[in-house]
């Protein structure tokens, strides 16, 4: 069977439908023709926009364990999408990932970030990836100022003290954490983020800088994942589609608000100017916007 492709089609149905939907709709597509929708629009569409569909009709979990591996896999070793996925999501959603890992490739997540990684950095990764940190919004205002300072500390000497860099962004809460950001901003009149980028720039300071960044204001770093992805020579499609795709369910509606205060351009403008086609209108359609 052979659809001739109706991009316009498949984005009209599959665009506009929840992830519960989506998994219904490929249950019925496996009923009625014994054949997976998901291999069907492989190899029925090309480039960005099979890439994109791909990934928006999966689980969100299943998704998520598809980036994380191709993030390993990379040539170039980019671990922002490790990142990303451990300080992002919830300790619930991150568990889901995990297990999503293990069903799809038979290994488990963090086996193959220690794999694929060393020293401190390989610490930090497989520390992140592995926490289930507590979820809750209690606050220890001691706990913030003694590890704001141990922070200071730690970057001061700087590989010397990693470890206290490590056990801190790995275990504590994400309202503890920020807070713990915050107090150290006020002592020293500098955002964390900020002297870390000024004291290192190895691939442990960047990760660490990420998981920051990730774990202080999410939004604000998509907005800025997005905004170096079309600023990139050619447009770095990857990342414009992972960030799209991922947060269309969730808060990309806040996220496309910050790209305005930030760019003065509306992000459905930014995007609609940098790609084209299918791709395009994909993309569009997720964003709540129909061409």
């Amino acid at each position: 069977m052979s659809w001739g492709a109706d991009g316009k089609a498949i984005i009209a149905i599959l665009g506009h439908r929840n992830a519960t939907q989506r998994t219904l709709i490929r249950e019925a597509y496996q009923n009625l023709f014994q054949e997976d929708l998901i291999k069907r629009l492989e190899s029925e569409l090309s480039g960005d926009f099979e890439r994109a569909m791909y990934r928006w009709i999966l689980e969100p979990a299943e998704r998520e364990a598809l980036l994380a591996n191709i993030a390993i896999k990379s040539a170039d070793k980019n671990y922002q999408v490790i990142v990303e996925i451990s300080c992002v999501l919830s300790p619930e959603e991150l568990f889901a990932v995990r297990r999503a890992y293990h069903n799809k490739y038979k290994r488990c997540l963090e086996e193959d970030v220690a794999a694929n990684t060393s020293g401190h950095l390989r610490q930090l990764l497989v520390g992140l990836v592995s926490s289930f940190r507590y979820g809750g919004s209690e606050i220890n205002a001691k706990l913030a100022q003694s590890e704001a300072d141990a922070l200071h500390e730690a970057i001061k000497n700087k590989n010397k003290s990693n470890d206290e860099i490590i056990r801190i962004l790995t275990t504590r809460s994400k309202t503890q954490l920020v807070a713990t950001f915050n107090r150290y901003r006020d002592d020293h009149g500098i955002a964390i983020t900020k002297k870390l980028s000024d004291e290192g720039s190895d691939e442990f300071h960047k990760a660490a800088n990420l998981a920051i960044s990730c774990i202080n204001d999410h939004k604000k770093y998509y907005e800025k994942v997005l905004r170096n992805a079309m600023e990139h020579l050619g447009t770095a499609e990857d990342a414009l589609t992972r960030v799209i795709v991922t947060r269309a369910e969730k808060d990309l509606k806040e996220i496309k608000e910050v790209y305005y205060k930030r760019n003065s351009v509306h992000l459905e403008h930014a995007v609609a100017k940098e790609t084209s086609g299918d791709y395009k209108k994909f993309l569009l359609s997720l964003m709540g916007k129909e061409e």
